[in-house]
């Protein structure tokens, strides 16, 4: 009788328990990141714009850790790297195109 080959399920072997420690490390990560937004949020003596800048740069460093270590990019190949660039440089223009055009209204109109 022939028995169908099993897959070989140790491709990337991973060790649960150092998976499970990762997934501890990123957990208190993100409650980090969360709480230093939060307290960037109620700074005095500060602009609004530097809170929102300090709160974007926390909130860009937690995704990081998300993307990376949860995601498992840290790890991939080129080609998702690259997809993941154009993608920013990408959405950066969106951004910059809004900005740029804040100040476009059409003739005639009034803000």
């Amino acid at each position: 009788m022939k028995t169908v080959a099993q897959p070989d399920l140790q491709e990337h072997p991973v060790e649960f328990k150092s998976y499970v420690r990762t997934c501890i490390y990123v957990f208190i990560a993100i409650l980090c990141a969360t709480g230093l937004m939060i307290y960037a949020s109620f700074l005095p003596h500060y602009s609004w714009a530097v809170k929102v800048s300090l709160i974007l740069a926390v909130a860009c460093g937690n995704a990081f850790v998300v993307a990376g270590f949860l995601m498992h990019l840290i790890s991939e190949k080129k080609m998702v790297y690259m997809v993941l660039g154009f993608t920013v440089m990408f959405v950066a223009g969106l951004f910059w195109l809004t900005l740029y055009a804040m100040q476009d209204f059409p003739a005639g109109t009034t803000h």
